[in-house]
């Protein structure tokens, strides 16, 4: 591929903020996004913004008790369009984003902060329930069912006696019928486990030796395929979900995509071999994953293992001085894209020539 024809990751607008965002999200089928963070008088703000005309419009800003460190639209319909927020205090909430005073959902979900959250079956991702995922530093991650009051529908937590480790990205897949689901879960000493919510059991897990920043399926509403995991010291590895060996568990590729932690992996809506990774150093990498000739093999014994890809880098950009924290790709429009970073900014991106690819 020419340099004319690489796809180009351009800064399209740029916001200072007067408070520390953790995350941002697009509001679906709009030009409209969510910030989410705190102010330095230790509460919580949402500010909803539009694109107008090449500038960015501040629609709303919500200060609420407790900072906001997570949020996610995908367990609504596309026609509310509420957003399940996780805050410093353990809570999980639901927001109605033009009445936003008091939550329509609202639960003290764990005893310390919930760090991530992710959503599945709304906005017409994964069948199945309208299901939260939350993940804490007290060690647990729960599954809510807006549905149900109080109490998860599902609580994945150490067993007596075993250390609690700090939870700090979970991630729903294998939602393509009523009755399949799973969660992906990691933590800050390099575990990855994956839940299966089927059978309520844990289906497998490893260790990336470095804590795990986030973890995302390619797809959500697909049988399983690939998984993106990323790491503290610089590295991501890509699993194939396709096969699962007995004893060898997901074939894995793993690059040194970082010369820092490797904060967010997010992939492209359109095309589910793209996906981004947001650094330390502020430097957003455009990656492509190419699939081997056979997905799998087998083994000397005669049963199925899977085969690793490779993974190259199509761009990359530097953005801040400082860790870029969230990411997320607008569902509608391909190419656009958006980041918050500790610098105190929100970034519009858009990225060009993807279709190309």
């Amino acid at each position: 591929m020419s340099a004319f024809e690489k796809p180009q990751i351009i800064a399209h607008i740029q916001k200072s903020l007067n408070y520390t965002v953790f995350d941002c999200k697009w509001v679906p089928c709009s030009a409209k996004f969510v910030t989410m963070g705190n102010f330095a008088r230790g509460t919580g703000v949402i500010q909803l913004y539009e694109i107008q005309h090449g500038e960015l419009k501040l629609l709303r800003e919500i200060e609420k008790a407790k900072p906001i460190k997570c949020g996610t639209f995908s367990a609504t319909s596309l026609q509310q369009r509420y957003l399940a927020t996780g805050d410093f205090g353990g809570n999980l909430h639901i927001w109605n984003l033009e009445a936003p005073e008091i939550p329509v959902y609202s639960v003290k979900g764990h005893k310390e902060i919930i760090n991530t959250i992710d959503g599945v079956g709304g906005l017409g991702i994964g069948e199945g329930a309208p299901e939260i995922v939350t993940g804490s530093r007290d060690g647990t991650v729960k599954v809510w069912d807006p549905r149900q009051k109080d109490d998860p529908v599902a609580n994945m937590e150490p067993v007596q006696g075993e250390n609690k480790r700090d939870c700090w990205t979970v991630a729903f897949g294998n939602a393509y019928n009523q009755e399949e689901r799973v969660v992906c879960a990691g933590y800050d000493n390099g575990d990855i486990k994956l839940f299966d919510l089927r059978n309520m059991s844990l289906r497998w897990e490893t260790n990336i030796k470095n804590g795990v920043c986030s973890v995302e399926f390619d797809r959500k509403d697909i049988s399983m395929n690939k998984l993106v995991a990323t790491s503290l010291e610089g590295k991501f590895h890509v699993f194939d979900m396709r096969t699962q060996h007995p004893t060898k568990g997901f074939a894995s590729v793993s690059e040194k995509a970082h010369k820092s932690t490797v904060w967010q992996v997010r992939h492209l809506p359109q095309n589910r071999e793209l996906f981004l990774t947001a650094g330390g150093a502020g430097g957003l990498h455009l990656w492509k994953y190419e699939y081997p000739i056979q997905r799998s093999k087998k083994d000397s014994e005669g049963v199925e293992m899977g085969v690793a890809g490779s993974v190259s880098l199509l761009q990359n950009v530097t953005l801040s001085t400082q860790p870029i924290s969230s990411l997320d790709w607008s569902p509608d429009k391909r190419g656009l894209c958006i980041c918050s970073s500790f610098d105190q900014m929100v970034r519009v991106l858009i990225v060009t020539k993807l279709h190309k690819i």
